[in-house]
């Protein structure tokens, strides 16, 4: 085992595969990321948890008032001023088209996702703070 040698800072076990949501209190530190479909504008932060408070005050923040906001039904976008459509990813559902005109996915954060976890990868991730 490989000595680490800052006592302020322990080093991480890297093999954590506990299930859930992280939080920044159980080191894996949840990052938060809105994407504009028209404009490709990106912003992704590192946050401390994905409760409602966080999670609307950033994406009402990175996004206009106007926008119209693709999610999951995760619970904490309830309360987001946007208006917001949404895919059930609990009943396996990742596209919905209703009306024939506007398709309701969230292909476009997923593929983010893929990229940046890929991108990451050599680097076992990343601190933080």
């Amino acid at each position: 085992m490989d000595e680490h040698f800052d006592a302020l800072d322990p080093a991480r076990c890297w093999a954590n595969k506990r299930r859930g949501r992280g939080t920044y209190a159980n080191d894996r530190p949840p990052v938060l990321g809105v994407i504009g479909r028209e404009t490709g504008h990106l912003r992704l932060r590192v946050v401390g948890n994905t409760q409602t408070l966080t999670l609307c005050s950033f994406v009402e923040h990175f996004t206009q008032p106007d926008a119209l906001v693709y999610s999951d039904d995760y619970a904490s976008y309830n309360a987001l001023k946007r208006v917001r459509e949404t895919v059930c990813h609990g009943i396996r559902e990742w596209a919905r088209d209703d009306d024939g005109w506007f398709e309701t996915h969230t292909n476009t954060q997923e593929g983010l996702w893929t990229g940046l976890r890929n991108f990451l990868r050599p680097f076992r991730g990343v601190h933080k703070r």
